[in-house]
C-alpha cells in the first residue's frame, strides 16, 4: 500500500517525469506550477519506496470535479496504486464540489475504463480523434451523486 499525499511545489520534476513517460502530450513543470496554485485545484501523489510513483489531480469548476493527471509509472502498475488515488480524491475531495466527478479517458485504454467503472463512473459522451500519438477516441465519463440528472 502506498502513501498518498497532497503534491506540493517541490515535487514539480517528479510529477513532470510520470507525465512524460505516460502520455503523449505531457504537462510541462510551468503547467504544474501555474494548476498548483489554483484554490480550486487539489494534485496528490503516491509514495512508494520513498519515491513518487503516481499522480491524480481534481480540480473543481462549477460544482464538478474533473479528474486528470492519473498516471503511475509502468513499473508499479498493477498494485493498486491508481485504484488507491482514485479512491482518496473521491473520499477526501467530495465536500469541495457537489458530489459529481467527471473525466476523460482513452476508448482503447481499457484497465483505466474498467477501474472507472468500478468507482461507478458511467460513459456519458465521446470526443472523436481526441487523442493523439496514438490516435484515439476520448470518453467522456461521470460518476454522479444524484443519478437522475
Amino acid at each position: 500500500m502506498s502513501l498518498v499525499r497532497p503534491l506540493g511545489m517541490a515535487d514539480i520534476d517528479a510529477a513532470v517525469r510520470i507525465e512524460e513517460t505516460c502520455f503523449s502530450h505531457p504537462w510541462s513543470a510551468n503547467v504544474y506550477h501555474a494548476t498548483l496554485l489554483l484554490p480550486y485545484a487539489h494534485y496528490f501523489a503516491a509514495v512508494e519506496d520513498g519515491q513518487i510513483v503516481g499522480t491524480i489531480g481534481v480540480q473543481f469548476l462549477g460544482g464538478d470535479g474533473e479528474i486528470s493527471n492519473v498516471a503511475v509509472l509502468p513499473q508499479y502498475r498493477r498494485r493498486g496504486i491508481a485504484h488507491e488515488l482514485l479512491e482518496h480524491v473521491l473520499r477526501n475531495t467530495e465536500g469541495f464540489g457537489n458530489g459529481d466527478y467527471t473525466l476523460e479517458v482513452r476508448k482503447g485504454n481499457t484497465a483505466a475504463r474498467a477501474l472507472y467503472e468500478s468507482f461507478g463512473f458511467v460513459t456519458e459522451g465521446v470526443r472523436k480523434g481526441f487523442y493523439t500519438q496514438p490516435s484515439d477516441d476520448a470518453l467522456i465519463m461521470w460518476r454522479r451523486k444524484n443519478k437522475e440528472k
